[in-house]
């Protein structure tokens, strides 16, 4: 009987807290579509404001940014500029013309911030900060190609217009984070910070208003966006412990249905000898998807896949077979932005059956094999191999299935929306100072839909530990928090023996403040280091349950059913493990 009464008390507590919460929604929709609807008043032929719906207009401001992490930056930005939109005599209609307003705020501090490089501060005879001075440049056209097209998209809308906000939004939340890190610590980066402020908050309280506005429209039964949190669940998953050839059999269906518009060959027997020139041929003007396929063989080059060749699949004959190596790294002189030996910057790219490795060797610290920073890509039944960094998902919404990623420290690192899916990762043999860490997810705002999951996947030795038959004494990680609100998922996973029992590093020590805003979470897993026993006490790990997993499924976490199942490529949209 206690049992139950406690359990009553429980099921109480969550139905008032449920109502409280639906009460507080409907309210706040009553009020922002009450307070916002006809705030321009007709009298005769001239448009004048009503001060009394400026009044409630400022209400319906103060509520949606409440929602915010710097609400008074909010108010005050969000309240300029809605009053300069009143002196061209326009008038708010619903909630997206906040939304919208709020996307202009952050565009106009993108292009306030962009013109630093004209201010006297900046100018340096240091090489360093000439180089960060041109990599902030290239990632502010980002951030305001990104707010452009939000833009243009909250205007549209359309189906998954929210995620698609949200992941913009997050990614200019990562690129001017990525500007201020690219400057030596000293004064010349806190004044870079100092600058970006206002930028950085606004940028924040865009993200929170989209997903604001989502949940308005949602209540209000909008019907372009109704559909946002279905989850379409495929019941078939492929098991990754096949060979790479039961692999290929297994994807000969999507495999099939592609016809190469150019072949690499080195042997001379394709289009092109190599992958840079096939790339640079990609027509200015392509409607469809270009396809791209490259022969067996090891390519030594430097491939940049650039912004505008979007839509792009690239095929191999294996990932053992069809390789792209290379060697650049931060120790010989290579900034962080070229190191990689092949970079994406285009969307929608598909790479299938392909080899990237950079060979620097672990003495050469950060040295990319594969940096990613385009939206909506797809990695199949490919190998990255490296040692620190190995892998930058930098940006974006990514999906890998199939795939080995070999390293030692941080083999995976970044700032995308990353999920690896039945794929295998192998620790290699650290520098004898180091510890091997898996990730460093680099999420620094807490709006941001930015994390990595590793979901069915195996964490495992790679053969290399055991080589010289010799025991080896360096700690085994699954994480480190590289920026603040760091954010790492591994479910129904096999952690192998190798792997620490704390489970995870600090990235400043004992007292790291990372550790209570950070979200680690596991559910699910197996194997000898699946053990959560002795897992770290930080505030911010969770022993999660499937109903949490839930929220980092293909599915939910990438909205993966509209662009990934949709072209046919074999993925779990959902759990594994049916869970009621």
């Amino acid at each position: 009987m206690a049992g139950g009464g406690l359990d009553y008390e429980i099921r109480r507590a969550q139905r008032k807290k449920t109502i409280a919460a639906t009460a507080s929604a409907i309210f706040l929709v009553l009020l922002v579509m009450g307070t916002i609807a006809f705030i321009v008043t007709q009298a005769g032929d001239e448009a004048k404001v009503s001060t009394n719906d400026m009044h409630s207009s400022s209400k319906s401001v103060h509520m949606l940014c409440s929602s915010t992490d710097y609400p008074s930056t909010c108010v005050s930005t969000l309240t300029k500029a809605l009053k300069s939109k009143y002196n061209d005599s326009s008038s708010i209609e619903d909630p997206k013309d906040l939304l919208y307003a709020a996307l202009r705020v952050a565009k106009n501090e993108v292009v306030l911030v962009q013109a630093f490089n004209h201010s006297q501060v900046f100018k340096s005879k240091d090489s360093r900060i000439h180089a960060s001075v041109e990599d902030c440049m290239h990632l502010f056209d980002e951030c305001r190609y990104n707010i452009e097209r939000s833009m243009n998209r909250s205007i549209e809308f359309g189906n998954n217009w929210s995620n698609d906000l949200e992941t913009w939004g997050s990614a200019v939340i990562s690129f001017q984070q990525s500007c201020t890190d690219s400057f030596p610590e000293g004064e010349t980066r806190e004044k870079m910070k100092m600058l970006m402020k206002t930028a950085k908050e606004v940028a924040s309280n865009a993200v929170a208003i989209i997903g604001q506005v989502a949940g308005l429209l949602t209540l209000l039964g909008d019907q372009e966006y109704s559909d946002r949190h279905q989850l379409l669940e495929n019941a078939k998953g492929l098991p990754v412990w096949l060979s790479e050839s039961e692999r290929r059999s297994i994807l000969g269906d999507y495999e099939s249905k592609l016809r190469p518009n150019v072949t690499v060959a080195k042997d001379g027997t394709g289009n092109f000898t190599t992958i840079s020139a096939a790339l640079a041929a990609i027509p200015e003007k392509y409607n469809g998807r270009y396809v791209i396929y490259v022969k067996e063989g090891v390519y030594e080059e430097t491939v940049n896949l650039q912004k505008r060749m979007v839509n792009v699949t690239m095929y191999g004959d294996g990932s053992s077979k069809t390789i792209i190596s290379g060697s650049k790294n931060v120790v010989d002189g290579t900034r962080m932005w070229l190191i990689a030996t092949v970079s994406v910057s285009g969307d929608g790219f598909i790479g299938i059956g392909l080899g990237f490795h950079n060979t620097a060797g672990p003495e050469k610290h950060q040295a990319v094999a594969l940096r990613v920073m385009a939206d909506k890509t797809i990695f199949l039944s490919c190998c990255m191999e490296g040692y620190q960094g190995t892998l930058h998902a930098q940006a974006y919404r990514q999906f890998y299935r199939y795939c080995v990623i070999k390293g030692t420290v941080h083999l995976v690192f970044g700032d995308a929306a990353a999920v690896f899916q039945q794929c295998i990762f192998l620790i290699r043999r650290p520098l004898p100072s180091q510890s091997t860490i898996l990730t460093a997810q680099a999420r620094s705002d807490g709006q941001q839909t930015t994390g990595f999951v590793i979901h069915r996947c195996k964490i495992l030795p790679d053969p290399s530990l055991h080589s010289d038959n010799t025991n080896y004494s360096w700690n085994n990680y699954l994480g480190q928090p590289w920026k603040k609100f760091s954010r790492l998922v591994i479910m129904e996973s096999h952690i192998g023996g190798i792997v620490h029992p704390e489970g995870y590093t600090p990235s400043e020590g004992a007292k790291d403040e990372k550790q209570s805003t950070l979200y680690y979470a596991e559910y699910g897993n197996i194997g000898g280091g699946s053990n959560l026993s002795k897992r770290v006490k930080w505030p911010g790990f969770h022993a999660i349950g499937p109903k949490e997993a839930k929220r980092y499924t293909v599915g939910r976490f990438l909205h993966g059913s509209s662009w990934i199942q949709a072209i046919g490529v074999p993925v779990k949209l959902g759990l594994y493990r049916h869970v009621a």
